[in-house]
């Protein structure tokens, strides 16, 4: 029981559900790769990647933070800060996963699976960025947007070129998300000499920082239509995940954040789903 216990609180640490961000991201991947629909085969150990994968990047992120979140009003209350689990059992937790993850990218293929520890690396080691680099919500983005490419890998064996526009797609969404999000701690972060466009620019700034970030991220999702061919309904999905992002930023001002979660987690969430329907629809259509 208190092993069943301990894991509930871990899975709502890193808020497990969560997981939809950047899922739908990685199937889209699949189904360009595949021309359709993948074999379910690989689509179970995909899933299971990308679920193991960010699960043990949010609990090292947990581990590698628990000072800084013992530090800040606005987390002291977590898990770990507050004594509610372990930190031996949330590190058991980040290897159970990385292996499950590593198990994952062998049941795929050969280049899947060589590839696996510098993709672990670069999702555990992005918890240290903010500590000497401002431009950290983009390294997550990288961390995030590789699970299209990665996903395309997993199909294929080989990675194409064209597949790294949704890449750099996910990176600037994520890394604009981001940016808004460590709006919240701006006061935190420059009083402890944490690292983010918030604390270099002011909390007025980076929201044009993280709108900039969404343009350039509906940019490469344009040019990402355009060279898979996707069609009318592949520009319709990228018109949806526009109108989306706008209503996003008209949530939050910079005098008042009171409406960042529903930004934050909500709106993050319909989008990525949003865009996997039109693509999927665009690739199911076009066979």
């Amino acid at each position: 029981m208190a092993v069943i216990r301990s894991l509930r609180v871990t899975l709502e640490m890193i808020k497990w559900e969560h997981s939809v961000f950047a899922l739908p991201f990685a199937l889209c991947g699949a189904l360009l790769a595949a021309n359709g629909l993948p074999e379910a085969r690989q689509m179970i150990w995909i899933v299971v990647a990308m679920i193991s994968a960010r699960s043990a990047a949010m609990a090292f992120n947990r581990l590698a933070d628990v000072a800084i979140d013992a530090a800040n009003p606005r987390t002291r209350a977590r898990a770990l800060p507050s004594g509610t689990i372990t930190a031996g059992f949330v590190a058991t937790f980040v290897m159970l996963s990385s292996a499950l993850f590593v198990l994952a990218a062998w049941q795929l293929n050969h280049l899947a699976f060589a590839l696996s520890p510098v993709a672990l690396a670069i999702l555990l080691l992005y918890s240290y960025t903010k500590r000497f680099t401002r431009w950290s919500h983009l390294i997550l983005g990288f961390a995030l947007g590789m699970s299209p490419a990665a996903a395309w890998i997993a199909v294929r064996g080989s990675l194409d070129p064209r597949i790294l526009l949704l890449t750099a797609a996910v990176t600037f969404w994520v890394g604009g998300f981001d940016v808004l999000y460590s709006c919240q701690d701006y006061e935190f972060d420059v009083a402890t000499h944490l690292h983010s466009i918030p604390r270099f620019c002011g909390i007025a700034r980076a929201l044009t920082v993280a709108r900039v970030f969404h343009l350039i991220m509906l940019g490469f999702l344009i040019y990402t239509v355009v060279l898979f061919g996707l069609g009318t309904l592949g520009v319709v999905g990228v018109i949806v995940v526009a109108a989306l992002l706008a209503y996003e930023h008209s949530l939050i001002s910079h005098d008042d954040l009171s409406k960042l979660n529903a930004a934050f987690f909500t709106m993050n969430g319909v989008i990525s789903v949003v865009f996997l329907f039109f693509i999927a629809a665009a690739e199911l259509l076009r066979r």
